[in-house]
């Protein structure tokens, strides 16, 4: 049965994913050009870059300053991603970043010794300290991440007994302090999921925990982004990470080519289209999905980004 949310939430992860997964690396005042188009649309969470290793990641090496360039629009996150302890610290230095505490967990062990050095059982109890580092530092716990929770190009088949017995620890760490749940956000990682297998999930984990708000990180991998996004409306998901012209992909997903996550315009147009609000100007996100494109300097995946919307054909 159809249980279609009246708002959809979209989480943008271009400017870190896109920057981040391209080989080349790109000025600084052409990044930041992005991210203040994005500013612009009624996006309320940009993930602008992240803390990470220079020398491992140099398009992130000057991840300060690029915060600093940005036009902050009052009303919008600008959030980073971090890894460990000491990019944590170096994001709490830093003027302008709204700090979210994101948890990590793995639900295919190879995945994770390729993406963190260290099994998934060690990501699990490591995300305990971190839940008590955020408590300590003032900082809210935000999503809990499950990585690879339909399936793994390693592995294979996951079992949703892994997906559950992963909720079922981060309630249980949760309770312990007193906490409320974080968002529940099943990835898709490398791109196994299918609308049957979307609506399974969601509804293995609403059984257990029904009070929880849940998420929803997929890529376009195969071809089956916008059939699961859709899939994931009818069963009531309202919130979802993206990223502008389809930017980014995975480098450890163990396929060449690993496509980035869901469009955020092309899954804007669909809401409008279907009546569903989302608080974006699409035409607004159009112009910065062709900006991107532009600074990127080779064709994205988007698809309005290149037909645009039916607004001129209506009018």
């Amino acid at each position: 049965m159809s249980d279609l949310p009246e708002f959809v939430e979209f989480h943008e992860e271009g400017p870190r994913e896109g920057f981040q997964y391209e080989k080349q690396l790109y000025p600084l005042a052409e990044r930041v050009r992005v991210v203040d188009a994005l500013s612009e649309t009624g996006l309320k969470h940009i993930q602008v870059a992240s803390f990470v290793n220079p020398k491992l990641v140099p398009s992130m090496a000057d991840t300060p300053q690029f915060f600093a360039g940005i036009k902050k629009k009052p009303g919008v996150d600008y959030v980073a991603l971090w890894l460990n302890r000491r990019g944590f610290e170096q994001a709490r230095t830093v003027p302008g970043i709204t700090l979210k505490g994101d948890l990590m967990f793995y639900s295919s062990d190879t995945f994770s010794r390729k993406n963190n050095n260290c099994g998934a059982d060690e990501m699990r109890d490591k995300q305990s300290d971190w839940i008590d580092q955020y408590v300590e530092q003032g900082v809210p716990l935000h999503s809990a991440y499950i990585m690879c929770a339909f399936g793994c190009n390693f592995e294979g088949d996951i079992p949703v007994k892994k997906i559950t017995d992963l909720v079922r620890f981060i309630q249980a760490q949760c309770d312990s302090r007193g906490l409320p749940l974080p968002n529940i956000c099943l990835a898709d990682t490398v791109g196994w999921a299918h609308p049957e297998a979307i609506k399974q999930r969601i509804g293995a984990v609403r059984e257990l925990v029904p009070d929880a708000r849940i998420a929803l990180h997929l890529h376009d991998t195969r071809g089956l982004g916008a059939a699961n996004f859709y899939s994931a409306l009818q069963m009531g998901v309202d919130l979802f990470d993206s990223s502008v012209a389809g930017l980014g992909g995975c480098p450890f997903a163990g396929h060449g080519g690993a496509a980035g996550n869901i469009c955020t315009e092309d899954m804007v147009f669909m809401c409008h289209e279907m009546g569903i609000e989302t608080g974006i100007d699409l035409d607004r996100l159009i112009d910065a999905a062709q900006l991107a494109e532009s600074v990127i300097g080779h064709p994205l995946a988007g698809h309005i980004m290149h037909s645009g919307s039916l607004s001129k054909y209506r009018s």
